[in-house]
């Protein structure tokens, strides 16, 4: 079986879901089977984590997901993408409901009808987020929006008795594997056998694109 490892360690943004999405692509052309994503992130953009929860389950591929660290926010959307959901015994787990950030400078004005339009954009946000955490841990959408509201942090074991989690592991990456590492930097790295990591420069990771 080809299997791929991939590293996440990095907030939820634009840069690092394409980052991302290309190495799953690269993974997808060498006829992986199985797709590891150890993940570690405080969260970060919406939209974005949506889009890697749908494409992750969009994959002919099987997808483990483990938590390795902290899974917060919008990344426990994509924690939820795994066909198998692992977590090493001392992580966390932070779940909590849907922000409007606002940057600008000076006076940032705003009529009715946008308002209300942000409004009805949190709102679906909100509910979607509901919906996959509802589906993976077998609660209802109300039970998940309240744990939302709350602001909820789990342990690995609350979150396993609440159904996020389905095991823990502490099994080894087999020796001289490859694991494709998307940080902080927004660069990715490939780690295995050499001595040192490979960066791949900007005009390499378009080569990689989609």
């Amino acid at each position: 079986m080809a299997e791929t490892y991939i590293r996440l360690l990095a907030p939820i943004a634009s840069n690092s879901a394409d980052n991302l999405f290309r190495a799953i692509d690269t993974a997808m052309k060498a006829d992986t089977n199985r797709v590891h994503l150890f993940l570690s992130s405080p969260g970060g953009d919406v939209a974005q984590g949506i889009s890697i929860y749908n494409y992750l389950k969009l994959l002919p591929a099987e997808v483990y997901t483990y938590n390795f660290g902290s899974v917060d926010s919008i990344g426990v959307i994509i924690f939820c993408a795994g066909k198998k959901r692992l977590s090493v015994p001392h992580a966390r787990f932070l779940i909590h409901g849907v922000q409007l950030n606002i940057q600008g400078q000076g006076v940032i004005q705003f009529d009715e009808k946008q308002l209300e339009e942000m409004l009805k954009g949190l709102k679906i946000d909100q509910k979607n987020i509901a919906n996959i955490i509802a589906d993976a841990t077998d609660k209802t959408v109300e039970q998940i929006e309240n744990v939302m509201n709350a602001r909820t942090t789990f342990t690995p074991d609350q979150a396993k008795d609440f159904g996020l989690v389905q095991d823990f592991t502490t099994d080894q990456i087999p020796a001289g594997t490859n694991v494709i590492s998307i940080n902080n930097d927004n660069t990715m790295q490939i780690q295995g056998p050499a001595p040192m990591p490979i960066r791949l420069p900007p005009q390499m990771m378009q080569l990689l694109g989609r």
